[in-house]
Order: C-alpha cells, then structure tokens, then sequence
C-alpha cells in the first residue's frame, strides 16, 4: 500500500470526480440550498428582527446543511453504479474514499455558507474578528461533513433516497436543538444538556460570539468542541464504512 502522502493525494482525485458528477444531482441541491434558503425564509418573514440577530442562526444553518448534503448520497450512488468496486480494486484504502468523499461535502459547505458571511462585511457589521470566524466556518465545514459520510455508512444500502431520508432523521432534530433558532441560554436545563450533544450547538454559539458578543459557552470550548467532534465522526465514519463494506458489495 502507498505511503499516507500518496493516498492523501488520491483522496483530492475522488474529491474532485464527486464534485464533477454529484454536485449537480436533485437530492444535493434540494437539501443543500433548498431547504436551508426556505427555513431561513420560514423563520424571518413577518417578524422585524434586526440582521444582525439572524445572521448567527442563518450562517449556522447554512453550513450545516450544504456540508452535510453531499456526502450522505455518494456511497449508497457509487455503490448502484458499481465505481466504488472499482475503486477498491485500485491502489486505494477505504479511509482514503471516505476521506476523498469527505473533501467533496467539505468544499460545496464552505462554498455556500461562505455566501451569508458576506452579509457580514456587505454590511458593515462589527466583527470580533472575521479571520477567526472564518477558520470557525473551516473547522465546522469539516466536522459537518465528517458527519454527513458517516450518515451514509448505515443501513448498507444502495438507494439514495433512503440514506438522504434517515440522514434528514439526523440533521433536523439536531438544527432545532442547538440554538439556531433559540440561544442555548434561553432553553431549559434539558434543552441545555440536549444541545450539549449537537456540534452545530457550538458552531452557532461561536457565530452568536463573533457577531453578537455574546454566547453560552466560553470561545475556546466552542471550538475545542468542533475540532473533537469532527476527529469522532471521521473515525467513526471510517470503522463503521469498514464494518458495512461487505455487506454493501455482496
């Protein structure tokens, strides 16, 4: 097997193969810009809330759900299409798919959330720091899609709409426990602990301090917590695809 170097390279060749031909697919645009732009809608029109006071939710919202719209579909795709045999009759490791399908849900989040934290600057919006906010929206980009490749790990199955289905089990629940929508500090005590549980918690948490300067959560565990939860869905998502993949090729 090719030296870590080498299959890190390749990861970025099946990243870019997902991004020619998944981009583009009804389910990927549907729950990546679709659902995002009418919850925001849903949640603005008819109530006079200042931008700024949306824009934390929004951007939270927004890198959620675009970096963890691909990565739920390609699996259950290349596995009715056969490629992904074909890819593991090459000098390839799985962790090396995963990680490839990873890079391609990485870089559609960070393309599209990257659209409302230009509101920020579009309107002079005061800032605690936009570099640091930025590399916040990186780091929780990743985590996201991490998350999104391990929702496609279980059931084995190649059907795409039935791993975009359970996903949306995982993904809704989690937006409207974890502050987007309601600051954690206004929640109850088990709102609270609930949201605990959500990366997106701390995401937006962090959003709501750059922005607002004001949070729950002390800065440095917002994204201390990101950065844990994404190395937890990327070893997750590796073990779990790696336990299911005989099952998914037989």
């Amino acid at each position: 097997m090719s030296s870590p170097t080498e299959q890190f390279k390749r990861s970025f060749v099946i990243a870019k193969k997902n991004i020619k031909i998944y981009y583009s697919k009804g389910p990927v645009i549907i729950f990546g810009l679709v659902f995002p732009l009418f919850l925001a809608l849903a949640y603005v029109i008819g109530r006079n809330i200042p931008l700024r006071e949306v824009l934390p939710g929004l951007i939270g919202m927004t890198t959620f759900f675009t970096a963890t719209s691909v990565g739920p579909s390609i699996v259950p795709w290349e596995t009715r299409s056969k490629t992904l045999e074909r890819l593991l009759c090459c000098p390839v490791a799985l962790w090396t798919i995963i990680v490839g399908d990873m890079l391609s849900s990485f870089l559609f989040g960070l393309l599209i959330s990257v659209i409302p934290l230009m509101l920020v600057l579009t309107f002079n919006i005061e800032l605690l720091n936009f570099a640091v906010l930025l590399f916040g929206l990186v780091i929780a980009n990743l985590c996201f899609s991490a998350l999104s490749v391990l929702l496609s790990a279980y059931p084995p199955t190649d059907i795409p709409a039935t791993s975009m289905m359970l996903s949306s089990l995982v993904k809704f629940p989690l937006v409207f426990i974890s502050g987007v929508f309601i600051p954690v500090e206004q929640l109850p005590p088990w709102g609270a602990t609930i949201a605990s549980l959500s990366p997106l918690t701390y995401f937006t948490d962090l959003t709501r301090q750059f922005i607002l300067g004001k949070g729950f959560y002390p800065l440095a565990l917002d994204f201390a917590m990101i950065v844990i939860f994404a190395v937890l869905f990327t070893f997750a998502a590796i073990k779990l695809h790696e336990k299911t993949l005989a099952k998914r090729l037989s």
